[in-house]
C-alpha cells in the first residue's frame, strides 16, 4: 500500500494520454484555467486538497476503481469542467476531464 501522508507536497502524473488528450483539446480559455489549477496542485499539500473549497475534491462512489486503486476522485480544474483522479502515494494521477459535471461522475 503507497504512504498517503497528509502533510506531503502533491506530485502530479499528467502522463495519462486521454487526460493528455482532454487538457489539449480544450479552448484556450478553458486550457490556461486548467493549467493554472494544475499549478495550484503543485503548491499545495495533501491536506491543503482535501479542505480546499475550490478545488472541491470529492470520491466518485458511482465508478469502480480498477484493480490495484483505492478510489476514484473528482476535482474541479475549471470553473466549468472536472477531471478525475486517484491518489497513488504522494501523486495524484489525472486521468480525464469531464465534458460537462455529470460525465465525471460516471453519469450520463
Amino acid at each position: 500500500m503507497a504512504r498517503t501522508d497528509p502533510d506531503a507536497a502533491v506530485r502530479l502524473d499528467l502522463n495519462n494520454p486521454v487526460f493528455q488528450e482532454n487538457l489539449l483539446t480544450l479552448e484556450k480559455p478553458e486550457r490556461l484555467a486548467a493549467l493554472d489549477t494544475l499549478g495550484k496542485l503543485r503548491r499545495m499539500t495533501w491536506n491543503q486538497v482535501h479542505r480546499d473549497q475550490g478545488l472541491k475534491w470529492e470520491k466518485i462512489v458511482s465508478v469502480k476503481p480498477p484493480p490495484g486503486i483505492d478510489a476514484i476522485y473528482s476535482l474541479r480544474i475549471t470553473r466549468s469542467r472536472r477531471a478525475t483522479a486517484y491518489r497513488e502515494g504522494d501523486f495524484i494521477r489525472l486521468l480525464t476531464i469531464a465534458a460537462d459535471h455529470d460525465e465525471a461522475y460516471g453519469r450520463k
